[in-house]
């Protein structure tokens, strides 16, 4: 898990086309860890997937690989910031560095 974790860190966050905090392009870890926080794009509206649950609490697929990154990158599974996107706005989110890393529904 530890391994497939870091891939999909390493590859999310190397994408052409983010902005950065210096203009390179691309959201870094450093960009990250200087924010204190996992900026993260999920569905939010799918249980199983992304959804609150009765105390508002994001739970599901999405939100557990979201807290793993955050605990992989920031050393704590709660330091994550859920962005609900739709289908039509996912990857405009991802593009443009509004999130970190898109885990909705993004094959």
């Amino acid at each position: 898990m530890r391994s497939f974790v870091a891939l999909a860190l390493l590859i999310t966050l190397h994408l052409p086309g983010r902005a950065h905090a210096q203009g390179s392009g691309s959201v870094t870890l450093d960009a990250i860890r200087s924010r204190g926080a996992l900026v993260c794009g999920i569905s939010g509206t799918n249980p199983g997937f992304a959804f609150p649950d009765k105390t508002g609490e994001m739970r599901g697929s999405e939100a557990d690989f979201c807290r793993a990154v955050a605990a992989a990158t920031l050393g704590d599974a709660s330091k994550v910031s859920w962005v609900i996107l739709t289908s039509t706005t996912r990857f405009t989110a991802l593009q443009s560095g509004e999130i970190d890393l898109l885990v909705r529904t993004a094959t």
